[in-house]
């Protein structure tokens, strides 16, 4: 596998977020790996792990959002290996979210690990949450 197979493959992972802040999970689900280890901890709840529970939080988190666009990816830092590679991205997307009309910026720090699985790469795991400025070390205490 070279660089340029995993650059396409970001592209379409990109390009899924698209639809992902539309409300449509599908694309998504399509480049996650279908394996048993496949893991999403995203901002809503406690990580997924296992496809259907993968796919299942994806659903629940799309159904939240409509009417939305990306807006750009930041790459912080990646690499790429032969059977493994990262990526570190502040993702800048926008969109309306649960009930409001109005749309809102919606900002993330997001950790992307790809496996090659049957030469392709696919999505092992996404970390996402909207912690993009320091913080005191007190706001890991949980009341």
């Amino acid at each position: 596998m070279s660089d340029s197979d995993l650059d396409l493959m970001v592209e379409k992972y990109h390009r899924a977020l698209d639809a992902f802040v539309k409300g449509d999970p599908e694309q998504q689900k399509k480049l996650f790996s279908k394996r048993d280890d496949v893991t999403l901890a995203n901002p809503l709840g406690p990580p997924a792990r296992g496809s259907s529970a993968v796919e299942a939080t994806m659903d629940r988190a799309s159904s939240g959002l409509r009417e939305g666009e990306p807006i750009r990816f930041e790459r912080i830092s990646g690499y790429v290996g032969t059977e493994l590679a990262y990526i570190v991205e502040i993702e800048w997307a926008r969109a309306k979210v649960g009930g409001s009309d109005e749309v809102s910026p919606i900002p993330l720090r997001v950790t992307t690990i790809f496996r090659r699985e049957e030469g392709e790469w696919m999505v092992l795991h996404r970390h996402a949450d909207p912690i993009l400025s320091p913080r005191p070390i007190e706001s890991i205490v949980q009341a």
